[in-house]
């Protein structure tokens, strides 16, 4: 028997959630199909992101910074406690109480929308046709839909020398379900996600080494912001090692050896825990039947033209799957509306040079635009503003001082071509400065805009009255 949809989404990720919320809003007959499923076997959408991502992350860090603040900063507050200790299981079930109602709330947008959502493994047949297995089934289905949307995500990548047993050597989606906070802890990748567990673990008392390859820290951020931040965790305890390639990662009597070469030669690290967060994959092995003749990359992205359209017509890939910009939940958000729109024949082109990125450490990082290093190397005239978040009432009265926003201008034309901060709310701050630059506007219009005082957000209005007053 076959089903026929206007639209099936493959994956209920930030991507698929939002393109088959989209698609049925717009009138078309949709299907969502996704595999994921919690520790009691039922279906949990919201994909990486939420149940084991960046949602899952954030909730753990809330946890750690009020643990930490309860150990090291409640004095100043004239606030003092007793001897604190911390229940990780208690913890860990506030992460999970948080995914799991946030991924009800899509299940529910899914059936106020009346969205066909189906727990199972999808293959694609043809540019109509997907196979289905349920969940603890092995009789496959078709289902047909005049239009299909790749939305399956990706996974973290394993390194040979490192073989992930998810008990000594783990990846970054057990990294956040452990039972116990490790004493001596060790992460391959000081990227992101390695600096996001890093900054968690950190907290709850881990001693932390972060083994970078790169000789350079964060190397996509503006070197200013980069060099700030690697200052900042450095104080704040983190063990970061640049230009550390990991050779090799065995468990013994309960403890990790890791061997690791930098400049100075060879090193042996001795840790409870190993971490590898050293990037993320496509998840597409087994998307696709041979048959399909699905066009992917060496390095197994989906190939797709500027309006996310496959090889076949009438598929579409979204989200981690290409390489159409970073691997970020909102970027693929955006391509999940821009395609149900496109399919029902309204379009949005999407601005992939003012995709806002951050790193939801602590304090956060957020940037949007280009980078000093970039436009220097381009050789374009440039002027720029700072402005310390020490400077900001607001970040005294919350004891969050660290940190500066950056913006950058063209120096004749005054327009905005990048803003960078680190500090506290970072991702927060970083939205008027994507508003501003998606309006085209200078650091005048920015610094004649009236911010309140006392906020954090004065801070973005001092960097651009810095470059009003730039000679």
């Amino acid at each position: 028997m076959q089903i026929s949809f206007d639209v099936i989404v493959i994956g209920a990720g930030p991507a698929g959630y939002s393109s088959a919320i989209r698609c049925a809003q717009l009138g078309l007959k949709t299907a969502c199909i996704d595999n994921w499923s919690d520790d009691k076997g039922r279906s949990s959408p919201g994909g990486t992101y939420l149940n084991a991502g960046c949602v899952a992350s954030l909730a753990l860090l809330e946890s750690a910074k009020i643990y930490h603040a309860l150990n090291h900063n409640l004095k100043a507050h004239g606030i003092l406690t007793e001897a604190v200790s911390i229940d990780i299981a208690l913890m860990m079930q506030r992460k999970n109480n948080i995914v799991g109602v946030l991924s009800r709330q899509i299940a529910d947008s899914f059936a106020k929308h009346n969205i066909d959502f189906i727990q199972a493994e999808a293959k694609l047949l043809n540019g109509q046709q997907i196979a289905i297995t349920p969940t603890n089934q092995s009789t496959a289905s078709i289902l047909e839909a005049k239009h299909i949307i790749l939305a399956t995500g990706s996974s973290p990548i394993d390194l040979h020398g490192a073989p992930i047993d998810n008990e000594f050597i783990i990846d970054s989606t057990m990294a956040l379900n452990l039972d116990a906070v490790p004493k001596r802890l060790a992460i391959i990748g000081a990227g992101v996600i390695g600096l996001e567990l890093a900054g968690i673990w950190n907290r709850l008392g881990s001693e932390t080494i972060l083994l970078e390859a790169q000789e350079s820290f964060l190397s996509l951020t503006d070197q200013q912001i980069s060099l700030e931040a690697y200052r900042i965790y450095t104080e704040q305890g983190l063990d970061l090692r640049l230009g550390a390639r990991v050779i090799s990662a065995k468990k013994a009597n309960k403890k990790v050896t890791v061997e690791y070469q930098d400049s100075d030669g060879t090193h042996t690290l001795h840790v409870d825990k190993l971490i590898v967060a050293s990037g993320r994959r496509p998840n597409t092995e087994n998307l696709a039947a041979d048959e399909a003749d699905l066009l992917l990359d060496e390095n197994g992205y989906v190939h797709v033209d500027e309006n996310c359209r496959t090889n076949l017509p009438g598929v579409y890939a979204i989200g981690d799957l290409t390489l159409l910009g970073p691997m970020i939940a909102h970027k693929g958000m955006e391509e999940g509306l821009f395609v149900a729109e496109q399919i029902a024949g309204i379009r949005n082109p999407i601005n992939y040079d003012l995709l806002p990125s951050v790193v939801f450490t602590d304090p956060e990082i957020a940037w949007v635009g280009q980078t000093e290093q970039g436009l220097r190397a381009m050789g374009e005239p440039i002027k720029i503003g700072t402005f310390s978040l020490n400077a900001t009432a607001r970040a005294h009265a919350i004891s969050q001082t660290e940190g500066m926003v950056k913006i950058i201008t063209h120096a004749d034309t005054d327009v905005i071509l990048g803003v960078h901060i680190i500090g506290t709310q970072a991702s927060e701050m970083i939205a008027e400065a994507v508003l501003a630059m998606e309006f085209s506007a200078s650091s005048e219009d920015l610094a004649r805009t009236i911010h309140a005082h006392p906020t954090l957000a004065k801070a973005l209005h001092g960097a651009a009255v810095a470059l009003k007053n730039h000679k």
